[in-house]
């Protein structure tokens, strides 16, 4: 036991700096005009992926659950591959990310993503990163399934939120929302700016 008077003060102040650091760290997600955060995370093929690896590159990062609807929303009605066909063919990279913990939904080992990669049609993108400790995904405060991040050829975050303007799961309405992402992309190939860099994101909580 602490004996002298200064005792008290100190746990107080230690306890306030832990928080203060603590908060910090919850906080250092991927906000709009911040620096992306890196990451370090292999592929279901084996291979490690870090933000470095994009250095001067456009980047398109999804978080997915092959169990999400709203996931199955836009990979059922073809959207998301479209998306990620069109863009990675203007020289766009795309992530597509799964930070579901082992035992939780959506969850896959490297065997099952790369059926899932082929089921699911993702050509265009590399297959999974397979985020099971969740690290990248609470680094970039990802919460959703989809949740969607663009990073500029800086890594500089330039947009975050949801795909679109339309958080039904009915991929009926697809076709008359207005997809952030692709509005993001098409202003900033031209060199305009996004017209909206953040959005409320919508779809299932990421499983961590």
């Amino acid at each position: 036991m602490c004996r002298h008077h200064w005792c008290g003060g100190l746990g107080r102040m230690g306890s306030l700096l832990f928080f203060s650091l603590f908060s910090t760290l919850v906080l250092a997600v991927a906000i709009p005009g911040d620096k992306a955060p890196d990451f370090s995370v292999v592929d279901a093929e084996g291979e490690r992926h870090s933000l470095a690896d994009y250095a001067g590159q456009w980047l398109v990062v999804e978080w997915f659950n092959k169990d999400c609807p709203y996931v199955r929303k836009h990979y059922g009605s073809g959207n998301m591959q479209a998306l990620q066909k069109k863009y990675t063919g203007q020289n766009v990279k795309w992530l597509t990310v799964i930070s579901s913990a082992k035992g939780k939904q959506g969850y896959l080992e490297p065997a099952e993503a790369l059926d899932v990669a082929k089921s699911h049609n993702l050509n265009a993108s590399r297959p999974f990163l397979l985020d099971a400790s969740g690290d990248m995904g609470r680094a970039y405060g990802a919460k959703t399934t989809p949740h969607m991040f663009i990073i500029n050829p800086q890594g500089v975050v330039v947009y975050a939120g949801a795909i679109d303007d339309n958080d039904s799961a009915n991929p009926a309405v697809i076709a008359s929302s207005h997809n952030y992402v692709s509005a993001a992309l098409d202003a900033s190939l031209k060199g305009k700016g996004v017209p909206q860099s953040s959005s409320r994101a919508y779809g299932c909580s990421v499983k961590y």
